[in-house]
Formats: structure tokens, C-alpha cells, sequence
């Protein structure tokens, strides 16, 4: 099985999730770019907000692109209802600039909009990456997730959300998706308005042989990738008996599975762990979050066994 640890080219830093003033954001396209490639980021994703009253950005970062930074082209689309009446927030990155806007003036869901469901498909038939952004944010439930079938992700730590109101966390819903069968990958973002610290916080880990935009959506939909707040995960060997983890020092190292399946690891600065499966026998996933000194962590995709 070729994960993304096993896959050829090397990891790339990126955020998938950011804004500028084209849409709610204080900075400008080049100025949220320049931040970007100065903190050492190989790639963004601009994603302003797609709805009418801000004219349905979709912003071309092309000419901010260097030898060796990157952009891709995407947006944070908006249309229909969750169970709260209030509008989805789909993250669509790697969207052409030629992609029909929703009827969405504003954010207030309009009688005979397009559903989320719908608009998310739209995005993944262009060739879009898409992730369920920010559910505990949005105060979204299973039911509401369980209809973007389209989604190749979910937003698992959001950096703005955590920032802004202590809400940046979407395990419970990935979890319980992931235990219904849905073969779902896990993104971290900073969903960044630089309006409070709320960017550096939560990135993305893209395994590709080039840093160029092609290779790294590719590497996205594969799942070659992990997401992290500083830890590195180095490689990760699942067995018939066990969890083998490799990563930067860290004091825990923990697998997590179906419904209370969950076991660590504990030490002061350990590279390597090792975790019995014995516990996971019932689940079809595993995962695997490492946690340093300081408290930041780092989340591999889940493992169908």
C-alpha cells in the first residue's frame, strides 16, 4: 500500500484555507502571499469567499508564484442549509477560473438555492480538492455531513476557529463519518483573515515529486499527505500486530479507531513507538496523532484495515 510515506518526491508545507481582502480578510492577494512564502510555506490556497457580495472571487495568485513557492486556484464556496439555516462552507481548492457561481447574494440561504451537496459535487467534477471546512464551527451534526458525499476530506484542527472562539476541532464528526465507511482524509488549515493570530497555526504535509500545483493536488486526493501544528511524522508501518510510528521527539504518540478504541504511547522524547492493535480488531480505521513537548500535534489519515 503506498501511503504518504512510501510515495516518491518529498513533503511540501501548504495552508488550504485562507482569505484576503477580495473577501472578509484585512490583506491584500500579494501581501497574504508574501507572508506565506517569508514563514517558509511552499504553497497557499487563497480561498476568499464565493458568494455575490463580494462579487464571487476567485483570486489568480499566478503571478505571486516564485522558484520555489506556489499557489493553487480555489474558493470557499457557500450555498444551502445545514440543519441551523445556515449556509455550508465547502473548501474547493483547485477550481477553474471558469467555475459557475451558485445563486448565493449573501450569507443567508435564499428559497430554491443550490444545496451544499450539489455545489460540492460541482467542485469535485471541475477537479476540485474539497474539504468539509470547520464543522464544529459551523455547529454542523452528522446528518448535515452525512450529504456532502462528494467531500475527499474534513477539516480536522482550524486554526482561525480555535483563534476566534475555541471551535477549530472536527474529529467527533470525522470520526463517527469515518466509522459509518466513509473513506475520508483529514486537513489541518489556518482559515486566515490576519484580522487575530490566526495564521502559522495548522498546515498540511503534501508528499509530491515537484512542487507545482498538478503534483500537489494529486498528492491531496492519493492521501499522500498528513497534517500538523509543528511535529513531523516520519513513517508509519501498520503490521498484523501492531502500529509502528516514526516522528519527530515527541511525549506521546496515540492510535485512535472505532468508538472507544484508543491506545498510547508516553515518554520524554521518543522518535519511534510502537502500539499493539489488539484493541482494534473491531475497527476499520485506525489513526495515528503525535504530540510534542509543547503541545502541538500532528495527525496522520486514517488506515483502513
Amino acid at each position: 500500500m503506498t501511503d504518504a510515506f512510501t510515495a516518491p518526491g518529498r513533503f511540501h508545507r501548504g495552508n488550504l484555507h485562507t482569505h484576503s481582502d477580495r473577501s472578509d480578510g484585512i490583506l491584500s492577494p500579494e501581501e497574504v502571499c508574501r507572508r506565506y512564502r517569508a514563514e517558509g510555506y511552499d504553497f497557499l490556497a487563497l480561498t476568499d469567499h464565493f458568494v455575490g457580495f463580494y462579487k464571487y472571487p476567485m483570486v489568480d495568485t499566478r503571478s505571486f508564484r516564485t522558484r520555489d513557492f506556489t499557489t493553487l486556484i480555489g474558493a470557499e464556496l457557500h450555498s444551502g442549509a445545514m440543519q441551523n439555516g445556515e449556509l455550508w462552507h465547502i473548501l474547493a481548492v483547485g477550481l477553474p477560473f471558469d467555475f459557475t457561481p451558485p445563486d448565493t447574494p449573501a450569507f443567508t440561504a435564499i428559497e430554491g438555492m443550490e444545496s451544499g451537496a450539489s455545489l460540492a459535487l460541482r467542485a469535485r467534477d471541475a477537479g476540485a480538492f474539497v474539504a468539509v471546512a470547520h464543522p464544529q464551527w459551523s455547529g454542523m451534526t452528522l446528518a448535515d455531513a452525512r450529504t456532502i458525499e462528494a467531500a475527499h476530506a474534513v477539516e480536522i484542527y482550524n486554526h482561525g476557529c480555535w483563534a476566534g472562539c475555541d471551535r477549530g476541532d472536527g474529529f467527533a464528526l470525522n470520526d463517527l463519518l469515518l466509522s459509518e465507511g466513509r473513506k475520508l482524509m483529514q486537513v489541518a488549515t489556518d482559515d486566515a483573515h490576519f484580522n487575530e493570530p490566526d495564521h502559522f497555526g495548522g498546515w498540511v504535509m503534501v508528499k509530491a515529486e515537484e512542487n507545482e500545483p498538478e503534483a500537489l493536488l494529486a498528492g491531496l486526493k492519493a492521501g499522500h499527505s498528513y497534517s500538523s501544528q509543528g511535529p513531523e511524522l516520519r513513517r508509519i508501518v501498520i503490521t498484523d500486530k501492531s502500529v509502528e510510528v516514526e516522528c519527530s521527539a515527541a511525549v506521546s504518540v496515540i492510535v485512535q479507531g472505532h468508538g472507544t478504541a484508543a491506545r498510547a504511547v508516553h515518554g520524554l522524547s521518543m522518535t519511534r513507538a510502537s502500539i499493539a492493535l489488539d484493541r482494534f480488531r473491531a475497527s476499520p480505521w485506525v489513526r495515528v496523532t503525535v504530540i510534542d513537548a509543547a503541545g502541538k500535534r500532528a495527525w496522520s489519515n486514517p488506515y483502513w484495515l
